[in-house]
């Protein structure tokens, strides 16, 4: 998993986005995002294993926070596009991110669709 891939998931990026703010707990990130905390920690196991988020034990509590320079591939791609030099990645990048915006799309235009994220309940 890449760092582009990891960040293709909505709920992915609004957990970096919130983890740029300071660092959580899962149940803290949980409260804040209408899937169950096992879907937050498989979306924080996601982000880890591409290198943009670590957890940090405090104690009896793990805390997840953004890793320095998780997301240079990212910043190195945007950089490249602002100055006009060629991808420094191959067009798989591009067809994953593709295919994981389509899936993402279609699953919030169709509720029915199930994607083992539910809320627990109770």
């Amino acid at each position: 998993m890449d760092a582009f891939e990891a960040i293709a998931d909505p709920t992915r990026r609004a957990l970096v986005e919130r983890l740029a703010q300071r660092p959580a707990r899962v149940v803290d990130l949980a409260a804040e995002h209408p899937v169950s905390r096992p879907a937050i920690s498989r979306h924080l196991r996601v982000l880890g294993e591409a290198g943009v988020v670590a957890a940090v034990d405090h104690g009896r509590e793990r805390h997840y926070e953004l890793v320095s320079g998780g997301l240079a591939p990212v910043r190195d791609w945007l950089d490249g596009l602002a100055s006009g030099a060629t991808r420094p990645f191959g067009e798989h990048h591009l067809d994953a991110l593709d295919l994981e915006v389509r899936r993402t799309v279609r699953e919030f235009a169709d509720p029915s669709i199930q994607t083992g994220e539910q809320k627990e309940t109770g």
